[in-house]
């Protein structure tokens, strides 16, 4: 009876992280407008979850994706060690709190092209 017990608790837990992992959903940045200028209010009214993967679609050489910090955010820079996303498609996974992404082509996040996410 105890094996029965323990066997029954693992598959709870088996089911548990399965049922998790297939909550994960992708959005796509910007909507059909894609990656692209005053993308910055795009996340308001979304709720986002650790694990959720943004898909940056735009143009390849048009733009990039720059992961960055908070400062960077606010100051529109790229800080040292930044991860750059430059192909278009890009497709990247939030982490649990404030994510912040820029395209750090010149103009580009001063003229709205930055998003920042808060995941659960």
């Amino acid at each position: 009876m105890e094996m029965n017990m323990k066997m029954v608790f693992v598959l709870c837990i088996v089911v548990l992280i399965q049922t998790e992992m297939a909550h994960a959903v992708e959005y796509k940045v910007g909507d059909s407008g894609g990656w692209t200028f005053n993308t910055v209010g795009w996340p308001k009214g979304k709720r986002f979850r650790a694990g959720d993967i943004l898909t940056f679609n735009y143009p390849n050489g048009a733009h990039n994706v720059v992961a960055v910090n908070k400062d960077g955010y606010n100051k529109c820079s790229t800080p040292r060690g930044a991860k750059v996303y430059s192909k278009g498609g890009d497709k990247v996974k939030l982490v649990k709190g404030q994510n912040y992404f820029i395209c750090n082509y010149a103009g580009h996040c001063e003229s709205g092209m930055k998003i920042s996410v808060f995941a659960m």
